[in-house]
């Protein structure tokens, strides 16, 4: 089940072309990103503070098809294509107001310990959020 979050685009997000500078679109998906726990009673920083889980990007990609610029409304959806055991990929499709695609992107993170920032088995509670929004096959 994919996952959907409308971001406004703001006048620190242009470049000098008056369009989205690429590395905003890096992040608008970790935007996109925090609102999936928030908003699913999982807030993101709970996740670091209390469960003491970080998920650092340990790959990240992106490929971009059209402009958006500021003031436009986009929409960012987030599915996840695969989960391993210490690792998750989010893929990501950025959604302009006319319905056209601006970006996709695809971001792997791991999962660490933010006590010592190793590498640690994805928790229960986190697989089954992401087990959730298993993109189908």
């Amino acid at each position: 089940m994919a996952f959907e979050t409308r971001i406004k685009v703001r006048f620190g997000d242009e470049d000098h072309a008056r369009i989205v500078y690429y590395p905003r679109f890096f992040h608008f998906f970790h935007s996109a990103f925090e609102d999936f726990f928030d908003e699913q009673g999982y807030p993101y920083r709970a996740c670091l503070d209390g469960d003491g889980v970080g998920w650092p990007a340990v790959h990240a990609e992106a490929d971009f098809e059209r402009p958006v610029r500021f003031g436009e409304w986009i929409t960012v959806t987030l599915t996840i294509p695969a989960i391993g055991d210490k690792s998750v990929t989010f893929d990501y499709a950025i959604t302009r107001e006319d319905g056209t695609r601006a970006c996709t992107g695809r971001v792997v993170v791991a999962c660490i310990g933010m006590d010592d920032y190793r590498g640690r088995a994805i928790p229960p509670k986190y697989r089954a959020l992401f087990e959730r929004h298993l993109a189908p096959r």
